[in-house]
């Protein structure tokens, strides 16, 4: 026996209103979850007379993660005091175009590695932007985060109270 035409598209139209749901479900949460580990997806900065300044959330697992830009390219920064410089897996580093300069032996929590020496053109924070940043490529380190090291933190003010990380650039850095 047959349906009818408009209980057949009644149906056809609430299998589509749950796909739907089900779609927009699945948006939501894995744009909420990757809120939780990345907060700062889009920095924003404040810019008062001579300095400029942004302030980070640290995500669940109480690190600062912030999206930003290493030659104009979008990237996503680990900000990491304990790292001398700022450290570039060797995947993003080749798909960022930057030349691999001279070897150096580096030192990680899984054993010795040899690295590259690099220099960024320039690396943006928000409305940060800084200059002649001295990196490394590592190969072995996995993902596309950029540790950002003290090679451009020293390079900045910053300040860290209650979960939140204030980075100040002066105009005369």
């Amino acid at each position: 026996m047959t349906q009818p035409a408009g209980r057949r598209a009644g149906r056809v139209m609430l299998v589509l209103a749950w796909g739907a749901g089900l779609l927009l479900a699945t948006r939501f949460f894995s744009d909420w979850e990757q809120s939780r580990f990345n907060p700062n997806r889009e920095p924003v900065s404040i810019v008062q007379g001579e300095q400029i300044e942004v302030r980070l959330e640290s995500n669940v697992q109480g690190h600062f993660v912030a999206d930003g830009r290493i030659n104009g390219e979008t990237v996503t920064f680990l900000l990491d005091t304990g790292a001398t410089d700022v450290a570039i897996p060797a995947q993003l580093a080749e798909r960022l175009g930057l030349q691999r300069g001279a070897p150096v032996m580096l030192q990680t929590a899984n054993g010795q590695t040899t690295g590259y020496r690099t220099v960024l053109k320039s690396l943006g924070l928000g409305d940060i932007l800084l200059h002649d940043v001295r990196a490394l490529i590592a190969p072995g380190f996995g993902g596309d985060q950029v540790l950002l090291g003290m090679s451009a933190l020293k390079q900045l003010e910053f300040t860290q109270r209650a979960g939140t990380l204030v980075l100040r650039q002066h105009a005369t850095d």
